[in-house]
């Protein structure tokens, strides 16, 4: 199973048509969002071509593609133009006898974790740096951001494949 994992797009169309591409490149099965999909928030600057309608019709046109998790960005107004679900605050996925554990971050992460058993995935966004961490119960899993990195990172997402999480940069 090839996934590819993607998070905090912040209304950004440069970046979620440079995402799109991305995975039609990868040919992942699917695209996992990890939240923050359409507005930037209060903390962070306007990302490159913040428009956040053509980011809605970029994303409308892969809506069968995707699984995605609310951020702390997200709203039910955003859920009203987006033809796939992004409200609800995580999601399991078991793969390889292994659960992954979705969120955007900014209630379960390492910090916090939910109940995991020892050797799951903890994915999550909502930092923008990318993270690839043994916690010694899970592995951290963040894939950065796309169009607003921090900490000196890029433009990333990840990619989970035969067992293994790739960074790369869009």
């Amino acid at each position: 199973m090839k996934l590819m994992l993607a998070s905090d797009i912040h209304g950004s169309a440069y970046y979620a048509e440079k995402t799109r591409a991305a995975y039609i490149d990868e040919n992942a099965e699917r695209l996992i969002l990890l939240g923050d999909l359409l507005y930037h928030g209060p903390r962070n600057d306007l990302p490159k071509d913040y428009a956040p309608k053509r980011v809605i019709e970029i994303l409308n046109g892969l809506k069968s593609e995707i699984l995605c998790v609310r951020g702390n960005c997200d709203t039910e107004v955003d859920q009203m133009v987006l033809d796939f679900p992004i409200m609800a605050d995580y999601a399991v996925i078991c793969v390889n006898g292994k659960t992954m554990y979705l969120t955007h971050g900014h209630k379960f992460n390492p910090e916090n974790p939910p109940k995991l058993k020892k050797g799951d995935y903890l994915i999550n966004g909502h930092t923008h740096i990318p993270a690839n961490e043994n916690m010694g119960d899970f592995t951290y899993i963040n894939p950065g951001s796309v169009s607003i990195p921090k900490a000196g990172s890029g433009h990333t997402y990840m990619i989970y494949e035969n067992g293994e999480f790739t960074l790369k940069e869009l």
